[in-house]
């Protein structure tokens, strides 16, 4: 039988935040509310009906340990571009709002946040604006073989470069090498 493969519609959240997570995912990625009540929201950022959505379970409590315990480790929004992803990191920077951590991946370009419940949520462009092309190079290539976390980069630096006319191939194959680490490695929960 032939497997049919569905598109993923949306990701749904638990929080004690609701309210700091409706104001986060609309400063990152855009999303709006489509329907509120006391205990739940949905949101979209495109024409969904929703996209992400939470529910504001009564009880829960914060996990000290998180990073040392089975969860989603983030959630993924990809823009078309480069140039896109450059830009919405001056805008949500010019909002107060810092990166986590950010990697080069040798496939992707991304921006990793950390919204209020601590979960990540990274913004990425392709390196080869072709998904067949990234997905060849992901399958075959001994770089990501020998470094399939990616590279960290300090965005500030990388978004000051591309400004400045510095062509994408010559970043990424700079970011990928190194040449634009942040001054601190963080510890993303993933091994090193």
């Amino acid at each position: 039988m032939t497997v049919i493969r569905p598109v993923l519609h949306h990701v749904t959240m638990r929080t004690s935040r609701l309210d700091e997570m409706i104001a986060f995912y609309g400063k990152v990625i855009g999303a709006r509310v489509m329907f509120r009540d006391k205990f739940a929201a949905w949101t979209t950022n495109d024409e969904a009906n929703h996209r992400v959505a939470f529910l504001a379970v009564p009880g829960l409590h914060d996990d000290p340990e998180k990073i040392n315990h089975n969860n989603m480790h983030h959630s993924a929004f990809e823009f078309s571009s480069f140039d896109d992803l450059m830009s919405s990191y001056k805008r949500i920077s010019d909002e107060g709002l810092q990166p986590a951590f950010c990697l080069d991946h040798g496939l992707t370009v991304s921006i990793y946040y950390r919204d209020p419940e601590e979960n990540f949520v990274e913004l990425q462009s392709d390196c080869f604006g072709d998904w067949k092309k990234s997905s060849d190079w992901i399958a075959t290539s001994p770089d990501f073989a020998a470094n399939p976390i990616g590279t960290f980069f300090d965005p500030m630096k990388v978004y000051q470069a591309h400004k400045s006319g510095v062509d994408f191939g010559t970043l990424h194959k700079d970011m990928r090498e190194g040449k634009y680490l942040p001054a601190e490695i963080p510890n993303i929960g993933l091994p090193g």
